[in-house]
């Protein structure tokens, strides 16, 4: 009878189980099954100190011109405050670490679509940190659809392809911060689901140690309990979060009501005039940590984001150059949309701006514009790549009556398409004609049948073209020798059959110089 089941063998049997019941769930530092035989530990590598950052605050906000329009001095702030983050990353890592530095955590104030997420995605691509982003609406005290807040700092392990050591230094970024704020003014009583949320949250944006594995990841737990068997924990087991920048962000309805109340308050007894006046937009700017209390945050949580700016709503020039000038406007996926079917798509400046009036309606800043061209486009894009078209601009005219510019594209195909084979075959011409020294033009009939024939190769008519007449100067310089001839028309029966109707033309040149 065979002795008891020694740790190694029982945790090669569970790992070869895992495999099999729960290979899907991609879990974090989850082994295979490791060959019979002896079950080594493998030796922990030490931290890698390979993060480097060079840029400064003028490099960080040209990179993000490039791709947000407007809030300009959300851009320079948050420059700022991104290399004070990095260089003091850098220096701990350096081992000139800053003995009492305070992390500069980020909060962006403003309505949505105004490109608070774009701000800080392009950062993180900027400087190659891993980037998580996530919705506070979907956190609770104890977690959500399955997890927790923590699950954050591991989502970060797995966008930087499980190396714990980039994901300490990555970008965390929670939309929607308001929606958690626990004020009576904004939800009609003390929210404990909200505090508790923000106290996890607040040990997250100072310093703790968070478990590589989730209590909710069975395998990941198993896995860890046949690590504890065989000697303790695995280094990497924990992701240190000192250096994780947060980023948090909300349309804080009603705080406006919160900075205007206490700026009147604090004018009593001023003389008139005397006291700034502040209004719309503009008085989120005046917000002071006390305003973020009253509307509901923990002072602890609050003092942790110290850096706060506010994004301002944008207007329809803001939209209409966004849609002219940022790189990452719509415009240039529609227009690489149409191109994948062979349609060149322009867009002309009426028809930018009207795009963009019809987009500000919609309230939804930027997104509104995809909604918008979405709306107008959609049945252009379902149409036309079937269709004979092979170029339309996007002017005033379609934006408002999309449908009936359609049907005019549709019913004006055929000409359009004649017209590009025109300009086809007389390129075809010019090439040939520089090249022998003869010259060439066919016939409508010609034409046609050269266009039907092409679309049968599935070659286009000039490559058609190349191929089906690559032996006429042969032929036609014959005719030129024998008649003086240094023009000629093709017609159909060239298009038809080219060596058949040479030969005919060849023929009938001797003839006609023997007579």
């Amino acid at each position: 009878m065979s002795g008891p089941t020694s740790p190694d063998e029982f945790q090669k049997q569970m790992q070869d189980f895992l495999q099999k019941q729960f290979k899907t769930f991609g879990t974090p530092g989850f082994a295979g099954a490791e060959p019979t035989g002896t079950v080594t530990q493998p030796e922990p590598e030490p931290a890698r100190n390979d993060f480097d950052f060079a840029y400064k605050p003028r490099d960080v906000k040209t990179h993000l011109d490039r791709y947000v329009i407007k809030q300009e001095e959300a851009k320079k702030v948050l420059s700022v405050a991104l290399c004070d983050h990095y260089n003091a990353v850098r220096q701990a890592f350096d081992g000139e670490e800053q003995g009492h530095y305070t992390k500069q955590n980020v909060m962006l104030i403003g309505p949505t679509g105004v490109g608070k997420t774009y701000l800080i995605r392009s950062i993180a691509e900027l400087i190659g940190v891993p980037f998580v982003k996530a919705d506070a609406t979907k956190f609770s005290e104890t977690g959500y659809v399955g997890g927790d807040v923590e699950d954050l700092v591991r989502d970060l392990v797995r966008q930087a392809d499980g190396d714990v050591d980039r994901a300490r230094y990555g970008i965390i970024y929670i939309d929607e911060i308001d929606k958690i704020a626990s004020s009576s003014e904004q939800q009609g009583g003390r929210d404990v689901s909200g505090q508790g949320v923000q106290t996890t949250l607040l040990k997250l944006m100072e310093e703790t140690e968070v478990p590589a594995r989730s209590q909710q990841d069975m395998a990941g737990q198993i896995q860890a309990m046949m690590e504890g068997m065989r000697g303790g924990k695995k280094e990497g087991d924990t992701i240190n979060t000192r250096h994780i920048l947060f980023v948090v962000s909300g349309a804080f309805a009603h705080l406006d009501k919160i900075v205007g109340r206490r700026l009147k308050e604090s004018s009593i007894g001023f003389a008139a005039g005397t006291q700034e006046e502040v209004e719309g937009e503009r008085v989120l700017e005046h917000a002071r940590t006390p305003d973020f209390i009253k509307f509901g945050f923990e002072p602890e949580f609050i003092g942790r984001l110290p850096v706060r700016v506010v994004c301002h709503p944008l207007s329809v020039d803001d939209l209409e150059q966004i849609l002219k000038s940022s790189e990452g406007s719509v415009i240039r996926q529609y227009k690489q949309s149409f191109a994948a079917y062979g349609i060149d798509t322009r867009f002309d400046d009426d028809g930018l701006r009207r795009i963009a009036e019809l987009a500000i309606d919609e309230e939804t800043g930027a997104r509104g514009l995809m909604t918008v061209c979405e709306k107008i486009l959609r049945n252009l894009k379902f149409e036309l790549p079937s269709s004979r078209v092979k170029e339309f601009a996007v002017d005033a005219a379609l934006v408002d009556e999309p449908g009936t510019a359609l049907e005019t594209l549709l019913a004006n195909a055929p000409e359009q398409e004649d017209n590009e084979v025109d300009n086809t075959l007389k390129q075809f011409a010019e090439a040939f004609s520089g090249q022998h020294g003869l010259s060439i033009k066919f016939t409508d009939k010609a034409r046609k049948q050269l266009t039907r024939l092409a679309k049968a190769s599935s070659l286009s008519v000039y490559e058609f073209c190349k191929e089906h007449f690559r032996d006429l100067h042969f032929g036609l310089k014959l005719i030129s020798k024998n008649t003086g001839k240094t023009e000629f028309e093709l017609d159909e029966s060239f298009a038809e059959n080219p060596d058949s109707a040479l030969s005919e033309q060849v023929v009938a040149s001797y003839k006609n110089k023997k007579s």
